[in-house]
């Protein structure tokens, strides 16, 4: 379990926690969920240790990130960017296979189409050495085909592993999908708090009690 104890977050006069305690189960698929403001990227950011807070998270992990945006080197080839966190050609050869990417070895980014950076940046996350794996919305800029798509190559990569997962997202049907347990966040505070574990990816649009359960929380 890794657990927020007593977490305090300002910015300025705006206080986005107070006192906020939260345990994460590890080897799960935690999603986060709520409206612009309520603190799911600041959640994140403090699990990496990227911004200063009251509090304590323990045990402190080695993290991950998958962000909106993938993120990648410019001046890089994929391969280059991979191995900035992986030394081992066969394993990085292994990922750019895995994930339909070895054509794509030598391009560089601004050669990628979106879905195809955004891979990069799901391969680099899985490379690096971490106990932990945060994501920041990493499937809101795709189309729904694709979106369907990288999320079934996520979680074929999760099952090998099975690392913590902490993901945000505004929107239900990933949470749905991806999610063991989804968190809405309000005002610094979880209001609903839902939990599945069936195996996932569950199937787009499914009308089932978990799914309709994340839709009404978000719209209470």
């Amino acid at each position: 379990m890794i657990e927020l104890k007593g977490i305090t977050k300002r910015y300025g006069g705006l206080t986005v926690y107070e006192n906020f305690d939260l345990g994460i189960e590890e080897g799960k698929i935690t999603c986060i969920l709520g409206s612009s403001g309520s603190g799911k990227t600041t959640l994140l950011n403090i699990l990496a240790g990227l911004t200063p807070y009251q509090g304590e998270v323990v045990p402190r992990k080695k993290c991950a990130y998958i962000f909106q945006q993938p993120r990648l080197v410019p001046n890089l080839t994929v391969r280059g960017n991979l191995k900035l966190v992986c030394r081992d050609e066969q394993k990085i050869g292994e990922f750019l296979s895995r994930l339909e990417l070895s054509e794509k070895a030598d391009a560089y980014p601004a050669e990628l189409s979106g879905g195809q950076a955004q891979r990069v940046s799901i391969a680099r996350a899985f490379l690096y050495p971490s106990d932990l794996l945060l994501m920041d919305e990493p499937f809101s800029s795709l189309d729904t085909a694709l979106k369907i798509r990288l999320i079934g190559v996520f979680c074929s990569l999760w099952k090998e592993e099975k690392r913590t997962v902490v993901f945000v997202t505004h929107d239900a049907e990933e949470a749905y999908m991806l999610s063991h347990r989804a968190l809405v966040l309000s005002g610094g505070k979880i209001v609903a708090d839902m939990r599945e574990e069936s195996q996932i990816p569950r199937p787009y649009g499914e009308n089932s009690a978990f799914r309709k359960e994340i839709v009404q929380a978000i719209l209470s």
